[in-house]
């Protein structure tokens, strides 16, 4: 099982990886997974079999680099975590935001449906999934909780249990409809409307009693 940084290499941002990448997920999307071969991977991106392996050693490679780019688009900005004096409610509303609306992205959405098409034949495609999207995503928030708890902001707990809570609420049914496939697509105010509910129930059951936060 590779790391992030075994699935990353000086040359991550050489334009011609991305151009790789870009035709990699281009097919993984359009044809599933089991159907694309590297030759036509290289093909599509226009450059030869072996500057295709010079980035990547096979299509698992690939797909988990497609999947942890895209999960690092949705956690790159430090301030949605910020460690200084905050409005607690604010912080988590703006977390759920942007996670609900990376997650409502169509291609996001997409990759989803891969994985629950081709699981029965390539399971490792959601190990894939799973450690560069919700683990990814827990290893980021989860520290952040655990300050808020040594703040007294929140009742004491487990971190990465109420980050794992928090991801299911935020998540919900409206990214459940999205990877099924169901219509209409969500409206910003659907999906602000969710991550608000999600965030309340969340600070019922975490958020410390004024009293003791005054204390």
């Amino acid at each position: 099982m590779r790391s992030d940084k075994e699935t990353q290499s000086p040359s991550s941002t050489s334009p011609k990886r991305q151009q790789i990448l870009r035709a990699a997920e281009d097919l993984f999307l359009a044809q599933g997974y089991g159907a694309v071969s590297m030759e036509a991977i290289a093909r599509r991106a226009a450059v030869s079999k072996a500057t295709l392996y010079a980035y990547f050693t096979g299509k698992d490679a690939l797909f988990s680099c497609i999947v942890a780019e895209r999960g690092r688009e949705s956690l790159h900005d430090e301030s949605l975590f910020p460690e200084e004096e905050i409005d607690l409610r604010a912080a988590l509303l703006a977390i759920g935001l942007r996670l609900m609306r990376f997650l409502q992205r169509s291609r996001t959405l997409a990759l989803q449906r891969v994985v629950i098409a081709e699981r029965a034949r390539f399971p490792e495609l959601g190990q894939i999934v799973y450690r560069n999207g919700p683990a990814r995503f827990v290893a980021r928030m989860a520290p952040w909780v655990a300050l808020l708890g040594r703040r007294g902001l929140l009742r004491p707990c487990l971190p990465e249990v109420a980050t794992q809570h928090f991801l299911a609420l935020v998540r919900g049914d409206l990214f459940l409809r999205g990877a099924l496939g169901m219509t209409p697509a969500p409206t910003e105010t659907e999906i602000a409307a969710s991550v608000e509910a999600a965030v309340e129930v969340w600070l019922r059951a975490y958020q410390a009693p004024e009293d003791e936060v005054a204390s």
